[in-house]
């Protein structure tokens, strides 16, 4: 009887060893995912971390750097054979580069199972990653009581004394889009913007460095220049403005030759929780209504036709329209800049130091 006492007890201390050890290894059960910070971030945790995890049990752990961080540091993660992250937060442009595919993994087999719906743009998933949204880069400036004419084009960033105040561009290892809106400021047709002059493009900036009073390196940094009064006009992206909006800050922004960019979300190779990184990936595309709250806030663009109509009629009536998108809004030249993004760099840097 003692030893079939024992032998029972000993059974049942190792059962509940067992079914404690797997508890555990659910509660480790995590992905690690490197974003911007800030709004951004509390935006896609609410909309979409926290949904996954209570459907999953798998936690989301948000790691905040800025743009031209989360490149380098992927790149050395997997140059060294130690990956502790497992997705990032990818630029549309960039991820068609040979310099992201060397660190990310290729989709294009995960990306087979959602080809079937029709209600996913045809770019929704690629060899590059997922599209998480679709957004622009525009001029944002500050709305007060006596401003009688608001500015409308780049060219307004540079008219000092009719829109006076700081100004405010992006700085960080993709500056393109300062340089094109320089172009643009000047003259230059949208339509011959690419390949970009660079000589003309710094040149104009020369008109206006002195007046640039934030050169920021993240959207939240954007973000906190605008709320502690530094500028008063800037180049920031519409989902920067759209959150600040929302806290009821008095900003307002134009869509004339705003520039069309999208965000991926990437797999690194080497991932350490590959299984539940895609599972978040698909988690974002099966669920329409987890985009349409992300978007709701960030004044994006959603991959599913089906996740807009969720939207609410503020935000679509926000976003800009079919004939905006035709007329005015400029769709960048991804072969060119990635072709020339090393020499777009070291021009940019010699100058802006």
């Amino acid at each position: 009887m003692k030893k079939t006492a024992i032998m029972q007890l000993a059974g049942l201390i190792t059962s509940v060893g067992l079914v404690t050890l797997q508890t555990e290894a659910r509660a480790q059960d995590q992905v690690i995912i490197a974003s911007t910070g800030g709004a951004y971030d509390r935006a896609l945790k609410e909309a979409w971390f926290d949904p996954f995890t209570e459907a999953t049990g798998i936690a989301v752990t948000i790691i905040s750097a800025t743009n031209a961080e989360m490149r380098a540091k992927a790149a050395a993660m997997v140059k060294a054979g130690n990956v502790t992250w497992d997705l990032y937060l990818e630029g549309e442009i960039q991820s068609a580069s040979e310099a992201h595919k060397q660190v990310t993994e290729d989709l294009s087999a995960f990306c087979e199972r959602f080809s079937s719906r029709k209600d996913l743009a045809g770019n929704a998933c690629t060899s590059g990653g997922a599209l998480l949204q679709s957004t622009a880069t525009l001029l944002a400036y500050r709305v007060s009581e006596n401003m009688t004419v608001e500015p409308q084009g780049w060219a307004d960033m540079w008219e000092t004394d009719q829109f006076p105040g700081g100004r405010a561009f992006p700085n960080f290892d993709d500056p393109w889009r300062v340089l094109a809106a320089a172009l643009l400021a000047d003259g230059v047709a949208r339509d011959e913007l690419f390949p970009l002059d660079v000589d003309r493009a710094l040149a104009k900036l020369d008109q206006i460095r002195d007046s640039v009073t934030v050169w920021w390196k993240t959207g939240d940094q954007s973000v906190q220049g605008f709320r502690s009064g530094e500028y008063d006009l800037g180049q920031i992206w519409l989902t920067r403005a759209r959150a600040m909006k929302n806290e009821g800050l008095p900003i307002a922004w134009s869509y004339r030759q705003a520039f069309l960019v999208g965000d991926r979300v990437a797999l690194l190779k080497g991932a350490p929780n590959r299984e539940a990184a895609l599972k978040l990936i698909a988690f974002w595309l099966e669920n329409p209504s987890v985009q349409a709250r992300a978007c709701d806030v960030l004044s994006c663009t959603p991959p599913s036709t089906d996740a807009i109509a969720l939207m609410s009629e503020e935000t679509r009536s926000s976003m800009p329209t079919a004939e905006e998108v035709r007329s005015t809004i400029i769709i960048p030249d991804a072969d060119w800049i990635n072709a020339n993004a090393a020499m777009l760099l070291q021009r940019w840097n010699t100058w802006v130091q």
